[in-house]
């Protein structure tokens, strides 16, 4: 998600404004803002973007249709895709091409869902329930593989990926690897905090997958959950007969909207604030090429 807003930034510093962003660049309404204030704009249709305009994509991805009509107009395309999620259209467009039905374990509407499911020549189905799974219409013995949004809680879909292997024996599938490396350290790292405090707050916009899926997960743990996007959101009657408080983050959310948090906390009466150790991120994937002469 941090390339997404580096390569967003550098367009906007190598073309200056405006830049064209289709979709939002991530799931956070203060990274949007920011760049919106900088002369980013936004858009949902490739129809609105003036022919020849300098134009990014999301990190959740974009069909195949989207590059084509991008292509018609002439844009100039820098593409912010996540690769973790370039990774599963190329897989799912593998398995297609040899003759499997592709079924999308994830969100539907959900923009990474839908630019996946786009990017598939062949049918494709979308499920993100035992109730969807048991109603796909194909039969068990025909060849089915399966890929998944990289943003899913990882319980969750280790059962969808058992129950879609009882119905189907034969499947195929990479199985919770393609779940980004950032959202599985840090839904490990809610499993663990969970077990040492009252309450969690994640901070992360409400329409962020991976966002909602930590609150999810520390909820499992049998442990109250809240999810706000900044320390504006803080209600001092959460904090009612709360000894420790436990923060955390979607991989969208930057850093300094965390701090804001912590300081609020510590307004709010919270003795001391620390950080736990944790699993340090250290992959960093290349910036688009025509951005790298900048970098």
């Amino acid at each position: 998600m941090s390339r997404a807003i580096e390569i967003a930034e550098r367009a906007l510093e190598m073309h200056g404004a405006p830049v064209y962003i289709f979709h939002e660049i991530v799931h956070n309404g203060h990274v949007v803002g920011d760049l919106a204030a900088r002369g980013a704009i936004f858009v949902e249709d490739i129809a609105a973007i003036p022919e020849g305009a300098v134009t990014v994509f999301s990190a959740h991805g974009v069909a195949t249709a989207v590059v084509a009509a991008a292509r018609a107009r002439r844009l100039r395309v820098i593409d912010a895709t996540c690769p973790l999620v370039t990774k599963v259209h190329l897989q799912a467009q593998r398995y297609s091409q040899r003759g499997y039905t592709i079924v999308v374990v994830g969100h539907a509407g959900h923009e990474e869902v839908e630019g996946t499911r786009g990017s598939v020549d062949g049918p494709v189905h979308v499920v993100g329930t035992l109730e969807e799974i048991a109603a796909l219409p194909m039969a068990s013995d025909q060849p089915v593989a399966y890929v998944t949004q990289t943003t899913l809680s990882i319980d969750d879909t280790r059962d969808l990926i058992d129950a879609l292997e009882a119905r189907y024996p034969d499947i195929v599938g990479p199985g919770l690897d393609d779940i980004c490396y950032a959202t599985l350290n840090r839904q490990r790292a809610v499993q663990q905090l969970s077990k040492r405090v009252d309450l969690v707050i994640v901070v992360g916009a409400r329409n962020s997958s991976n966002s909602n899926r930590l609150q999810e997960v520390a909820a499992d743990q049998g442990v109250p959950a809240r999810l706000i996007e900044d320390e504006a959101e803080l209600q001092p009657v959460w904090l009612e007969g709360v000894r420790d408080i436990g923060v955390t983050a979607g991989a969208s959310t930057p850093e300094y909207l965390v701090h804001k948090v912590c300081q609020r906390l510590v307004a709010l009466g919270a003795r001391s604030v620390r950080e736990l150790p944790g699993l340090a991120e250290t992959v960093r994937f290349r910036l688009p090429e025509m951005l790298q002469r900048t970098a």
